[in-house]
């Protein structure tokens, strides 16, 4: 695969690495670095996991790790290992995003305040014959 496709680089997979995990049983497990760079790529452009280039190896492979080591805490221990490492705070920080709404947006009733009370509507005459 193109180095390009893969969102880490060599230094970053090499820090990375000793924190994944070994104890697989049966199949050798794939190349780490393509399937967590497809994870990356899943997460940062919000596509959907079958919708994952094919580059970064079998979709079910991606979401499958990406659960699997949810459930195990790997990528909470990856993320606390890389971020008492230390270094500048940009490379620490989570991306967080605010968005602004309109005030009206604040989940109020909507529409134009003159609404049909329900008494008048039950004596109104039928709109249909059936």
């Amino acid at each position: 695969m193109d180095d390009h496709l893969f969102w880490l680089t060599d230094e970053q997979f090499v820090r990375l690495a000793p924190h994944l995990p070994t104890d697989t049983r049966g199949k050798a497990r794939g190349d780490d670095r393509r399937v967590i760079s497809g994870i990356i790529h899943v997460l940062k452009s919000g596509c959907r996991w079958v919708d994952a280039p094919s580059a970064y190896g079998p979709r079910k492979t991606l979401y499958n790790r990406f659960v699997r080591w949810g459930d195990k805490g790997i990528w909470q221990n990856i993320f606390h290992a890389l971020a008492s490492a230390g270094g500048p705070p940009a490379q620490v920080l989570i991306d967080s995003s605010a968005v602004k709404a309109h005030r009206c947006a604040a989940g109020g009733k909507g529409g134009n305040g003159r609404r049909r009370l329900v008494a008048r509507g039950a004596v109104a005459p039928r709109k249909s014959m059936l």
